[in-house]
């Protein structure tokens, strides 16, 4: 079973809210009532959000491994067919903004897959697609 991260869906919230609870309102009320304050909820608290940043600075390294979020699974997310597409960056002669993507032979559609802002982008659109040039249109 795989346990969804904490960065990507709504555990993030609760974990830190339930920490926040234990560790900061639970105390504040146990001294208003006793006017003592009781550190073991401070403490329970206090290693909860210790160990939410823990493992969210583990997984946000595990997600920063040399590749954006945006492109682990372009190439599986992207249909991209060579019999009946071709790749092309698509340049602004206004902005000189560039978008890579891919063209329909038959129809001219065009499916935009990544902004290209270096020549590294356009080296890696290369290298996720396998593709050894890359025609380019104004």
């Amino acid at each position: 079973m795989r346990i969804p991260k904490i960065n990507s869906n709504s555990y993030a919230g609760r974990w830190i809210g339930a920490s926040l609870l234990v560790g900061v309102a639970v105390p504040f009320v146990l001294w208003l009532i006793f006017r003592k304050l009781y550190w073991l909820p401070v403490i329970i608290g206090g290693l909860g959000l210790l160990a939410f940043f823990v493992v969210f600075a583990i997984e946000m390294s595990q997600d920063s491994a040399g590749v954006p979020y945006y492109e682990k699974d372009l190439r599986d997310k992207v249909a991209y067919d060579p019999q009946t597409q071709y790749a092309v960056i698509r340049s602004s002669i206004c902005t000189g903004e560039k978008v890579a993507g891919f063209k329909n032979k038959k129809n001219g559609q065009f499916t935009d897959v990544m902004v290209i802002r270096t020549p590294e982008d356009e080296a890696r659109f290369k290298e996720i697609f396998g593709l050894d040039s890359v025609k380019t249109e104004y």
